[in-house]
């Protein structure tokens, strides 16, 4: 009988004891694959019951018209060639407008699918570090960290940063293709040596007799490996190369964060592939330029992208040239630390850390010397661990196009940016921890530790994933762990605006330029929201010091015309959307905007050139169709306003006005059976309007249906005791009545 607890059962005389079986399923890929599969969907699955947020969202996805308007010949040529939202990334583009196409504006899908990706990224991890390393529980642990980590939820749970789990699936199918490519290189060395020739051997006496070979657990270490059976020939190494410098553009195409990859693949020649001393009848320097001159292609894109971008995003306004190099220094040094404290305490995450400005001394001070006393630390424990040089140096290499010494936008860092770089940190904590902690723990301990750091990983991943279930509950986090954020206050104050709840909104638009009293987006939304409730005098003043902050920003221009319009100043409305369309023809609200204020001129053809552009560039906006439909009934085209009005109420189904518009016309057809449920559904929607109570008791009464068309007639009287129509019209059916 096998005694208690014992792990392994004999075999038979002088076998090596048998594997357990639960041991040897969990060494098995295809279960580690499904089970990094089940416990990412199960961790990343509440994503699909968040919504759209208020940030990058519209310019991505919700308000962009080219990616709406799906795969069409235009919009495939303006994704390749747009600097829109201040990048340059096309197959980012393209996705979008699949996502469009696939599910439109519901959010779960869109969603979905960024999961599905980094799922994706998660199996590739594992398979591509497995594959270079042989080293299967280890890079199980890497991948399932990377699944699981809290900073990747900003790249998972944002629609708008489709870019990142994109470009990581291109960056890891990339590291695929280039360690195929070095297996076959491997393979096509081997294969030109000459077999040496045979010779007799001596028997070995009983002390040269071969030592038994114990085997490690796992390798540390694996070099490049000859083709296994199977395995295409080995002169065609040469596509594995090119296919990786293809997907490695791709990955340019979709986030041109990876112009690092040539340095990354350096990395990887000296661990895990080992291609430093492959080829042992050059010297280091000679092997170590042709490593780089292999490299070529890929420094090539990545020189073509880092300009591409530099040149987009300045002329978008991103880059900013406040900033001294000194202050940007200052907030590389200080980042590098607050992302590796992040990496192992991943709590209070914020979708933006506003720029300080200056970090203090003593802190710039503090991150330089912990990263000079890591740097130290790796180059002294580096010769016999070539691991730790290349996950720190991938950690550093990685974040460089992101870290600040070109400052793009108003953030310090972003959790976002860690998607790649992460990977080398990982890197460095599993191999370390797993060569040291079984000397002290036992490898049952350690495997006890991997499963609790997992499981913390995931409940604060799942925790975090609840803040982006809105703009509303995104932002309010955002303002707890970053008290002055003054776009997170912006933010918020913009979501309750959009439903309704103006007064809660400028609270928090106050709160915000308290913050930066010259934050534009703020200055235009507090001049919207005064705007709305009729406090123009006010709201002039806002769009005033937004335009002395910037004076092209088209948004302030249109609102400002808005404004206006609606104090009766119709000529210098106009003017502000002729500016708003110069800047930016594309633009549908000017469109519909200065359509409108054409229509109240007179000018009907102008003001239906204008609304057809609203609706050539915004396509469901019912507003514009409603615009279109009033145009063309006061021209006496009833066929065409009946069927814009038809158009906008199936956007829109709770348009009181856009009802009643298309009653009118059906009523002027002679279509009254028509007419008249439309002008009641009007009054369900809006029981206090007097024209709808007119114009249905005026059809009622051309049906001959008085008493009915009196109650309407009377109720219309009430609401507008002046309304001289009705009036007419009540004297009309009740002759010597008043009322």
């Amino acid at each position: 009988m096998a005694e208690h607890g014992q792990r392994f059962s004999k075999g038979e005389a002088g076998s090596p004891p048998k594997v357990a079986f639960w041991e040897e399923k969990m060494r098995s890929p295809k279960v580690i694959c499904l089970l990094l599969v089940l416990v990412t969907a199960a961790v990343y699955w509440p994503v699909a019951l968040n919504d759209f947020v208020n940030y990058d969202d519209s310019d991505y996805v919700t308000a962009n018209i080219h990616v709406q308007g799906g795969f069409s010949l235009a919009n495939v040529i303006w994704a390749f060639t747009t600097g829109h939202a201040s990048n340059w990334h096309p197959l980012t583009w393209l996705s979008h407008m699949t996502d469009w196409q696939l599910f439109g504006e519901h959010a779960w899908g869109h969603h979905l699918v960024n999961v599905a990706f980094h799922i994706a990224n998660t199996l590739l991890l594992f398979l591509v570090l497995r594959r270079m390393t042989a080293a299967v529980w280890r890079s199980a642990f890497v991948a399932a960290l990377f699944g699981l980590h809290p900073l990747h939820v900003e790249s998972v749970a944002w629609v708008s940063e489709r870019k990142d789990v994109l470009s990581g699936c291109f960056f890891l199918l990339t590291l695929w293709a280039y360690t195929r490519y070095v297996e076959s290189r491997v393979h096509d060395a081997q294969s030109t040596v000459s077999r040496p020739e045979r010779t007799v051997q001596r028997p070995k006496s009983k002390d040269q007799s071969p030592k038994p070979r114990i085997k490690d657990r796992e390798p540390t270490v694996r070099s490049p490996q000859p083709m296994e059976q199977g395995q295409p020939a080995a002169h065609h190494a040469w596509l594995y190369y090119w296919l990786s410098i293809v997907l490695f553009a791709f990955g340019l195409m979709s986030k041109p964060m990876l112009v690092t990859v040539p340095f990354v693949l350096l990395l990887l020649d000296y661990w895990p592939l080992q291609r430093c001393g492959f080829e042992n009848q050059k010297s280091k320097v000679e092997t170590f330029l042709s490593l780089v001159w292999e490299k070529a292609p890929f420094l090539i894109l990545s020189l073509v992208s880092c300009a591409v971008t530099f040149q987009v995003q300045r002329k978008g306004g991103a880059v900013s040239t406040i900033l001294s190099l000194g202050a940007r220094g200052g907030n590389a040094v200080v980042s590098y630390g607050r992302y590796l404290g992040k990496t192992f305490w991943p709590l209070d995450l914020s979708v933006l850390y506003p720029h300080p400005g200056h970090w203090p001394a003593w802190e710039v001070v503090v991150a330089t010397l912990l990263l000079v006393a890591i740097c130290v630390a790796v180059v002294v424990l580096g010769r016999q661990r070539p691991y730790l040089v290349v996950g720190w140096l991938w950690f550093l290499g990685t974040l460089v196009p992101v870290i600040g010494l070109v400052q793009v936008g108003i953030q310090s860092m972003a959790d976002r940016y860690m998607y790649v770089p992460l990977i080398g940190i990982l890197i460095v904590i599993t191999w370390g921890i797993s060569e040291v902690a079984p000397r002290w723990t036992g490898h049952a301990n350690l495997a006890l530790g991997a499963g609790l750091s997992l499981m913390f990983c995931a409940a604060l991943t799942m925790r975090q994933i609840l803040y982006w279930r809105n703009s509303e509950t995104l932002f309010l986090r955002a303002v707890q762990v970053t008290p002055r954020n003054y776009l997170a206050y912006n933010n918020i104050g913009f979501y309750l605006s959009g439903k309704g709840r103006s007064a809660e909104a400028i609270g928090y638009y106050r709160r915000s330029l308290e913050i930066n009293p010259q934050y534009e987006d703020a200055l235009n939304n507090m001049g919207y929201a005064l705007a709305g409730q009729k406090r123009y005098g006010e709201a002039f003043g806002f769009y005033e010091e937004a335009l002395k902050v910037r004076p092209d920003n088209v948004e302030v221009h249109n609102n400002l015309g808005n404004a206006f319009s609606e104090t009766g100043r119709g000529n210098e409305a106009i003017e502000q959307y002729l500016f708003v369309l110069k800047h930016n023809p594309e633009h549908a609200d000017a469109h519909n905007n200065l359509g409108i204020a054409l229509a109240m001129r007179g000018n009907l053809d102008e003001a239906i050139i204008h609304f057809r552009a609203a609706l050539r560039f915004k396509p469901n906006y019912a507003s514009a169709h409603s615009n279109l439909g009033n145009a063309l009934a006061a021209q006496h085209k009833l066929d065409e306003a009946i069927s814009e009005y038809q158009k906008s109420l199936l956007l829109n189904p709770i348009d009181a006005q856009a009802h009643n518009n298309l009653g009118n016309a059906l009523a002027e057809l002679g279509r009254l059976d028509e007419a008249v449920p439309q002008y009641t559904e009007a009054l369900k929607l809006n029981a206090n309007n007097p024209e709808a109570h007119f114009n249905l008791g005026l059809a009622l009464a051309r049906l001959g249906k008085r008493e009915d068309a009196v109650a309407h007639l009377r109720e219309a009287l009430r609401l507008r005791p002046d309304y001289e129509e009705a009036r007419q019209q009540m004297e009309a059916l009740n002759p010597g009545t008043q009322k």
